[in-house]
This record gives structure tokens, C-alpha cells and sequence, in this order.
């Protein structure tokens, strides 16, 4: 009979986790809808649930505010990792201390974050190794790396889901997800958030 139990609730509490991260994907796509020009400037925001201009934004805005559309604010669940695990993040920008501002919007700290906290995924040729809501990250070469979230919605030739991520065009809808070497692979759900 236990055994039972454990097998239905890891059955429902993975088919919570998979709808959730179907309404990450679906917020992901909603982004797409708005006009946001690529702009890299640092801003002083609030804190916490703070956001740039919504007319602006860079690769990781777009996975911020997804998941802030799903009650998931990373600039606070990454300022307060950091902030207790400061030597575990990269030092890629010579600072000492965290900064509520910007440190949410580096690839490096989300993909340290989501190791951290989430589920690291396997990093595959395989486009079926890619689900909707799970975020993936690349390098684009020269030390330039990049995220965007994977969608519920097919390539063409329905081999592939598409990617919402901002390259420097906006918030956009594409079939990138091979185009650029992948460097990580993650999923990444606040349990608090998950449907009892």
C-alpha cells in the first residue's frame, strides 16, 4: 500500500510540475506580444518584483518576467542565494557584493541559480531532451552566452519546440533551439508554487 501511495503522489506532483511549466512556457509566448527593444543599460530598479522599462529588455528579461507571470520572482530568489552563497557565483564583473539591480539579469547567475536550485538537465542533440517551461542557455562564442525558454509550440517541420528568447530583435517566437552551441539545460520550479 505505501508503495502505491508514493507512486500516485510522484505521478501527481510531476503532472502539477508539468502543467506548471506549461504556463511558464505559455507566459513565455505572451511576452512575444509586446514591442521590447534589445537594451543592455543597467537600471537602478525596485526591490523586490522589481523590472526595467517593459519597452526594454535583454536575453534574460525574458526568462525573468515569465516567470515573475507565474508568481516566481528571481530577482529576490537570486539575490538571496547570492547573498548567502556569494562565493559560488561567477566573478565575472569584479564585484564584492551582490546587486539587487543586475545580478538577476546575467546568464552566469541564472545558470548558477538554476544548478543550484532547480534541476540540471542533460545537454543532448536530441530535440526530445527539450520540454516546454525548461530553460536553455548558449554560447554564442567569444565569451557572449545567451538563455531563452523552451515553448509549447513545434518548428515547421515539427521536429523541434520553438524558443522565446531576445537576441537583439525583442521578445521573439524561433526555432533556434541547435543553431548555437548549448552550454545549459535546466528546470527550474519553486515548490511553493505548485499546485497542492
Amino acid at each position: 500500500m505505501r508503495k502505491k501511495l508514493i507512486i500516485l503522489f510522484s505521478l501527481i506532483f510531476n503532472f502539477c510540475f508539468s502543467q506548471v511549466e506549461f504556463e511558464l512556457a505559455d507566459s513565455a509566448i505572451v511576452l512575444t506580444e509586446q514591442q521590447v527593444t534589445y537594451d543592455p543599460t543597467y537600471f537602478s530598479i525596485s526591490y523586490p518584483n522589481g523590472d526595467i522599462p517593459s519597452n526594454k529588455g535583454v536575453c534574460t528579461d525574458v526568462i525573468i518576467r515569465a516567470y515573475r507571470k507565474i508568481g516566481i520572482d528571481l530577482q529576490k530568489e537570486v539575490h538571496e542565494d547570492m547573498k548567502d552563497n556569494f562565493n559560488l557565483y561567477p566573478k565575472n564583473w569584479g564585484l564584492k557584493t551582490t546587486d539587487k539591480n543586475i545580478d538577476h539579469r546575467r546568464v552566469p547567475n541564472l545558470m548558477t541559480f538554476f544548478k543550484r536550485k532547480g534541476e540540471e538537465k542533460i545537454i543532448s542533440e536530441k530535440s526530445e531532451d527539450y520540454l516546454p517551461g525548461e530553460i536553455v542557455c548558449w554560447s554564442l562564442g567569444g565569451g557572449i552566452v545567451h538563455i531563452g525558454i523552451v515553448v509549447n509550440k513545434k518548428s515547421n517541420d515539427g521536429k523541434r519546440f520553438l524558443i522565446v528568447h531576445n537576441i537583439g530583435d525583442g521578445q521573439v517566437l524561433e526555432d533556434c533551439l541547435f543553431k548555437y552551441e548549448i552550454i545549459g539545460h535546466y528546470r527550474y520550479l519553486k515548490k511553493s508554487i505548485l499546485p497542492e
